[in-house]
């Protein structure tokens, strides 16, 4: 098993394009909706969170840390 500092050196571009993806789908939602209350944005963020992880692992580019 790797170290921490291994396992953050892995996981933090996949981070950053998961926070971009966050950003970036509420910013659309909330033009589209004229805005977003809170709990239909925790869901839309919890839904791409969860969500990101499995299409990477599909498209086969999934870090060490996150294959099973």
């Amino acid at each position: 098993m790797s170290s921490t500092g291994e396992k953050v050196r892995q996981l933090a571009p996949h981070w950053a394009v998961m926070f971009v993806a966050m950003f970036a789908a509420l910013a659309v939602a909330d033009r589209i909706t004229g805005g977003l209350g809170v709990v239909a944005s925790l869901v839309l963020v919890l839904a791409i969170a969860f969500a990101y992880p499995f299409a990477v692992r599909t498209l086969g580019v999934a870090p060490a840390a996150w294959r099973r």
